[in-house]
């Protein structure tokens, strides 16, 4: 019995998901992509991260539910805390509104665990990303958090061999507008 059945994955990005999705396909699961980002800045940007994977999972034949995008929400969330660091406050911030609102999609579709392929970004702490998986499934006695360190056994080495097979898109900043400052 596949345990992770009913996974509902949120994805970010192309490249940080290629690699994740194809290892749940070789272990049997065929996630339900979730595309919530509105942390994704400027709207073009957002646009091409978000073809890019739907292309993906478009390929590889995978299930595909689209969030609407909703900057100034994340704006908002975010509010005093744009000069913090990157892995700071903001980031714990971004990751909380991304995965609540990924956790009621699952609680309102029926899904049993949800995951994320945040964690395996440079750009990110995966201890935050674990936080925030946690405190989003908690209201939901029924849906599980995917704790899974993507970066172990491999998994940056086939994040990088899939962006380059699939000649994936690849951005130079995390994706925020506070972000593509400190890229620039």
């Amino acid at each position: 019995m596949n345990i992770l059945k009913d996974l509902l994955l949120h994805v970010c990005c192309a490249p940080c998901s290629g690699g994740i999705i194809e290892t749940l396909l070789e272990e049997g699961t065929r996630p339900t992509l979730y595309f919530y980002n509105p942390n994704i800045h400027p709207f073009d940007e957002y646009e091409r991260r978000k073809a890019a994977i739907k292309e993906f999972a478009q390929k590889t034949g995978l299930a595909w539910a689209d969030a609407d995008y909703e900057p100034d929400q994340w704006l908002t969330r975010v509010k005093g805390l744009e000069d913090a660091p990157e892995r700071g406050l903001r980031c714990q911030a971004c990751f909380d509104i991304r995965l609540e609102r990924t956790a009621l999609y699952a609680h309102e579709n029926g899904f049993k665990i949800m995951g994320t392929t945040n964690g395996i970004s440079r750009w990110k702490d995966i201890n935050q990303v674990r936080k925030s998986g946690m405190r989003a499934v908690a209201p939901y006695p029924g849906i599980a958090f995917l704790d899974r360190d993507w970066r172990k056994s491999g998994g940056i080495e086939r994040m990088n061999l899939v962006t380059k097979r699939e000649n994936f898109y690849q951005q130079t900043y995390c994706g925020c507008i506070f972000s593509n400052k400190k890229a620039m």
